[in-house]
C-alpha cells in the first residue's frame, strides 16, 4: 500500500532522509547529457528538498516540482531562493490543469507503489502530464542483488515494463545503484521511457 502524506511528512520532520544526498542525481546528469535533452518544461514528482529541480532550472528548464510532504516543499522553496533560481514547488503529486511537460523525472517514487494497479496508475498519470513523445526518467529500486533489510522497495524489470505499457516505449532499462545514506548500496533500475504518441 502506498505511504500516506503523513508518513512522508514525519520522515522529513524526523530527518530520516537517506535519499537526500544534497547534490544532483548523477544519473539525471548523465542521461540528459548523453541524450542531449534540450531544456523545456520539466516535472519532478517527489522532489524532496529540491536539489534536482533546482539543478534542472539552472540549466534552463521551466520546472514544476511536487512532493507530498509540506516540510520538504518549504525547504525546497528556501533552497531555490538561496540559489537564485525560479522553480514552482507544490504540495501534492501531479499538478492539475498544466500545459504538457517535455520531461518528467522521479527518483524513487514509482517503486513506492506495492500493487501492480498502483504502479500502472502512477505511470498513466506521468503519461497524462507529458506531451506526446515526452520523456520520463525514473530511478527505481531493483530486485537485482543480494537480499537487504533496508533501502528502497525492490521491483523487477517485468514490474516496470508491465506498468509502463501501453503508454510508454522503454528506451533504456539499465542496472545501476542509488546514491543513499544506507549501510549498503541499493541496486536500482535506471529507466528512460518515451510517451507513445497514442496508446498501443
Amino acid at each position: 500500500m502506498t505511504r500516506s502524506r503523513e508518513e512522508w511528512e514525519r520522515r522529513y520532520l524526523e530527518g530520516d532522509l537517506p535519499w537526500d544526498t544534497g547534490h544532483p542525481d548523477r544519473e539525471l546528469e548523465r542521461v540528459l547529457a548523453a541524450r542531449a535533452v534540450a531544456p523545456g518544461r520539466a516535472l519532478e514528482v517527489g522532489c524532496g528538498t529540491g536539489t534536482n529541480a533546482i539543478w534542472l532550472a539552472e540549466r534552463g528548464f521551466e520546472v514544476v516540482a511536487t512532493d507530498l510532504a509540506p516540510t520538504a516543499i518549504a525547504r525546497a522553496r528556501a533552497k531555490a531562493e538561496r540559489a537564485g533560481v525560479r522553480v514552482r514547488f507544490e504540495v501534492g503529486s501531479f499538478p492539475a490543469g498544466e500545459p504538457p511537460f517535455d520531461l518528467a523525472y522521479d527518483r524513487g517514487c514509482f517503486h513506492v507503489h506495492d500493487e501492480p494497479v498502483e504502479r500502472a496508475a502512477f505511470a498513466a498519470s506521468v503519461a497524462a502530464a507529458l506531451a506526446p513523445t515526452g520523456l520520463w526518467l525514473s530511478l527505481i529500486g531493483s530486485s537485482n542483488g543480494p537480499p537487504r533489510e533496508v533501502g528502497p522497495p525492490r521491483r523487477s524489470a517485468r514490474d516496470v515494463a508491465e506498468a509502463l505499457e501501453p503508454h510508454f516505449e522503454i528506451l533504456l532499462l539499465e542496472d545501476t545503484t542509488f546514491e543513499a545514506d544506507l549501510p549498503s548500496v541499493p541496486r536500482a533500475w535506471l529507466c528512460l521511457a518515451r510517451r507513445r504518441a497514442s496508446a498501443g
